[in-house]
């Protein structure tokens, strides 16, 4: 099996040398028997008291009138005729709308309603179980109720970052020591396993059944791909990254800043759970790039890296580090980087023979592959001069 394309040059200090194929490192295999097995993320924590679960389905195409029957059963003594709404926009794939009554939205619901088909990627049950998960460390806002297709949760105040915001050094300090924060919940006991491969598979697994089969020649097929999957995980296995809870998905508007408690809070818990650690951090240093215009000249170059791991390094271990211990991680973090954009490069050929829309918009929406939709017909099939200049 080939070197995949997208792979860096040997000179990269980065290079993953191949090795001959593992058998026990075939893509799908493990993905297939999880699957089988009902596969679940492990607890982090004792379950925590049941939320409230209402049986009101909210009109994605008209949320107010359900939003506020569900602020009718949160909060009884607001009077309908006060109820102010405001709707969020930056979403991809699920739609957002603020309820409160106060001019400074001192009490305020949030009502987010998932978007349609995106069940077939996330995990409600298991989004709702890290919620709480993160809730109970400090790390997420009040989680007030479920409802037949989405949930409410308490507002938190502060300002959504942009690509020029978590490059700046105080910002990405304390970006840095709330990942750190995350990373330190355990898993109560139990052996986590990272749960990329598993994520992967499923993706691939729905894009198969979308495929047009008039497919023209320079588009990879799914085996091909496939092949370079198994060639990603056999090798970024080896590693040795630990397996911490991540956010998986930590895009700039996740993460909110608060200026007047002088701290940060990552928002969008759907696709958390365990997983390599450098993924977590190499997945948002690609983040760096942006989302509406990708950028990758804005990729964090060596030094930046270096203060941003070492940030991340000292509050994770409560002590200083080595230079060793830093430039280790930084390592294995490229490495990581590689795999969202490669993979979701070699994806875009993909996508140009998938037939609804809507697989593009939930695969862009996952974390795994970063900006599908608007890499379509950028990078070309051999994203090479992207990968080196990040390295």
């Amino acid at each position: 099996m080939a070197v995949p394309p997208s792979a860096p040059l040997p000179c990269s200090p980065f290079y993953l040398r191949r090795q001959a194929p593992c058998p026990q490192c075939s893509w799908g295999m493990e993905e297939k028997a999880a699957a089988g097995a009902g596969c679940r993320e492990p607890p982090g924590a004792p379950r925590a008291a049941a939320v409230p679960c209402f049986g009101i389905s909210v009109d994605q195409d008209d949320i107010l009138p359900g939003a506020l029957r569900l602020i009718q059963e949160l909060r009884p003594h607001w009077k309908p005729e006060q109820v102010r709404t405001k709707r969020f926009t930056d979403g991809i794939t699920n739609k957002l709308v603020a309820c409160y009554v106060e001019e400074d939205m001192g009490d305020c619901v949030l009502v987010r309603v998932y978007g349609e088909r995106t069940e077939l990627l996330v995990d409600r049950e298991n989004e709702v179980r890290n919620f709480q998960l993160l809730r109970a460390h400090g790390c997420a806002p009040k989680l007030y109720c479920t409802f037949q297709n989405g949930l409410c949760y308490e507002y938190m105040r502060g300002m959504a970052l942009g690509p020029e915001h978590i490059r700046e050094p105080r910002l990405f300090r304390l970006i840095a020591l709330e990942m750190a924060k995350i990373h330190t919940i355990h898993a109560n006991g139990s052996l986590p396993k990272p749960t990329l491969w598993h994520k992967m598979h499923n993706y691939f697994t729905l894009v198969k059944n979308e495929i047009n089969p008039s497919l023209s020649a320079d588009v990879p097929t799914v085996e091909v791909l496939e092949r370079e999957l198994a060639w990603l995980k056999e090798h970024l296995s080896q590693l040795d990254s630990p397996v911490v809870f991540c956010h998986n998905d930590l895009l700039c508007k996740n993460i909110i800043y608060d200026s007047t408690k002088g701290h940060v809070r990552f928002i969008d818990y759907e696709y958390a759970g365990y997983n390599y650690q450098a993924f977590d951090i190499g997945n948002h240093f690609n983040e760096f790039a942006g989302v509406n215009e990708v950028d990758y000249c804005r990729y964090p170059g060596r030094d930046t890296q270096l203060q941003w791991l070492s940030y991340y390094l000292q509050a994770q271990k409560g002590m200083a580090v080595t230079p060793r211990e830093v430039e280790r991680l930084y390592v294995q973090v490229n490495k990581f980087a590689l795999q969202p954009t490669s993979v979701s490069s070699r994806v875009t050929f993909l996508l140009r023979g998938v037939r609804y829309q809507w697989v593009i918009a939930l695969l862009t929406d996952s974390g795994l592959f970063p900006g599908v939709s608007l890499l379509l017909g950028t990078l070309g099939p051999h994203p090479e001069p992207v990968l080196h200049h990040r390295l």
